[in-house]
């Protein structure tokens, strides 16, 4: 497992002085899959501290929010490595599915003791995984925040071709042989393509940064399989599905060049919440944790002012 002083040591510019000291690593045995979390606890608490349970996207793990969770220094943020990702071992009883993500969070939540104030936020796979689980348990969380939602179905609409090819990139990856299997998977040029199409800024600096994070942490899964089964999952559900059901404040968070989550689709998914407020950061696509964490942790912010526990 990562440790406290591992964190976050490659590119300190990016982060401040204070994360390291808010870390702490620990790992919780859920079903005799061990999962690796990390809690940033508040530099001091303040009558608007709140916890708030991170869920990140595919191929992700707890690094990819942690510009996020600098910026919220007043909060705390628990950020597990979802099981079959990073440092957590696969699920072993299950596969890896949107239900079998939101039984890990009730798992998840009950071991650390959440209650019904922790505000639950997923990024991207994550905003899948947490509007099903809301949508299953009304009243776990309260309330919810989705950056990068998805918001429409992966296979439909202009980018359905590069998903379905994508589908055969995992597919094959899992057919062949192990060493060939894994060498397709964790191919740097591959990695780097799809790191490329997701960035938009122009800050050389912040890209390079950006490229590193996908480098050492988007081939961190524990296996072909799990993987996968992951894959298939994220592109074959989305947050509207379960629209109407999501009836507890909910904050989205768009991009506004996302090519993944195309912003149409978050005004369509706005119109469709109960309660919904949406906000888009211009001059962003898909990684809007990496290149914008400010307006990010500021919207969180107001949002979470306007809903008190």
């Amino acid at each position: 497992m990562q440790t406290a002083d591992s964190e976050p040591s490659t590119t300190p510019s990016f982060f401040s002085g204070d994360l390291a000291a808010r870390t702490k690593a620990s790992d919780v045995d859920l079903g005799g899959t061990t999962v690796a979390y990390w809690t940033y606890e508040p530099v001091r608490t303040t009558p608007e501290t709140r916890t708030i349970l991170v869920i990140h996207g595919f191929r992700g793990d707890h690094h990819g929010l942690l510009r996020v969770a600098d910026q919220l220094p007043e909060m705390r943020l628990i950020m597990p490595d979802l099981p079959g990702f990073g440092s957590s071992e696969a699920f072993a009883d299950d596969g890896h599915s949107v239900r079998r993500y939101g039984q890990f969070i009730s798992d998840f939540m009950e071991a650390l003791d959440l209650g019904p104030d922790t505000v639950l936020l997923g990024h991207s796979f994550g905003s899948i995984v947490a509007a099903h689980f809301v949508a299953r348990h009304p009243r776990a969380v309260r309330p919810l925040i989705l950056i990068n939602p998805i918001a429409a179905p992966a296979l439909e609409g202009p980018k359905g071709a590069m998903t379905r090819l994508a589908v055969l990139y995992y597919r094959l990856s899992a057919r062949l042989p192990r060493g060939l299997g894994l060498l397709l998977l964790r191919s740097r040029l591959i990695v780097r393509v799809m790191s490329v199409a997701m960035a938009k800024t122009k800050d050389k600096e912040l890209l390079t940064f950006i490229h590193g994070q996908h480098d050492a942490y988007f081939s961190a899964f524990a296996n072909r399989v799990s993987l996968l089964e992951s894959f298939t999952a994220s592109v074959s559900s989305n947050v509207a599905e379960v629209a109407e059901e999501l009836t507890l404040p909910v904050l989205l968070i768009a991009g506004e060049k996302d090519e993944i989550a195309l912003l149409k689709d978050q005004h369509k998914l706005a119109a469709r919440l109960p309660d919904s407020t949406l906000d888009v950061i211009p001059g962003v696509g898909h990684l809007i944790h990496y290149e914008t964490p400010e307006p990010a942790a500021a919207f969180i912010r107001r949002f979470l002012k306007d809903h008190p526990a």
